[in-house]
């Protein structure tokens, strides 16, 4: 049905990581061989103004090309936060829409990540500030430069998902969600 199973340590896994946005979704790749991360590439889809329709259209098409030039194994997305005005969340929500079902039209397995447990696997505290994640991406991806912020947050999502997406006694953990610290 799917591929890009969980491999055996040592193999290369190519992750794409996705942080969604209507006006800019980053998304970030990268490969992780044994405990091992490796950066492959980084940027922003900046969707147009106008229709919501177009906008959708113009995220998964920019992933299509991503995942067809890059070919990841896994895809990690993070998930949407509800904020105070439930119009701009609910946009959100389709533009992450937009970003799964870009994953799933090319046969990739999904991960979904909450901000906090991103920012926990990377910074080590999960109410890090943005800057704190650049930081820490640039340092654990060994970067010369820090990636912008919706790009770091994209690779922040991948490196999330490497280590513990993939670190939960080998158990794959697309499909599932945590809550209240367990795997749902």
């Amino acid at each position: 049905m799917f591929s890009g199973s969980i491999s055996p340590a040592g193999d290369k896994i190519r992750i794409l990581g996705i942080d969604p946005g209507l006006r800019i979704t980053g998304f970030g790749v990268i490969d992780k061989t044994g405990s091992s991360l490796a950066y492959i590439s980084s940027g922003c889809i900046k969707t147009p103004d106008g229709e919501l329709p177009l906008r959708l259209k113009s995220i998964m098409d920019h992933l299509n090309e991503v995942i067809a030039q890059h070919r990841p194994d896994q895809v990690a997305v993070e998930q949407v936060f509800v904020n105070v005005n439930p119009k701009s969340t609910l946009m959100l929500g389709q533009a992450r829409g937009a970003a799964i079902c870009a994953a799933v039209l090319n046969n990739l397995v999904v991960a979904e990540y909450t901000a906090l447990q991103v920012k926990q696997a990377v910074v080590g505290n999960g109410h890090a500030k943005k800057e704190q994640v650049q930081e820490m991406v640039k340092r654990l991806l060994k970067l010369a430069g820090s990636p912008s912020a919706d790009a770091a947050d994209a690779l922040a999502c991948a490196i999330c998902h490497a280590h513990g997406g993939q670190g939960l006694g080998g158990i794959s953990t697309a499909g599932y969600r945590m809550k209240r610290g367990r795997l749902v």
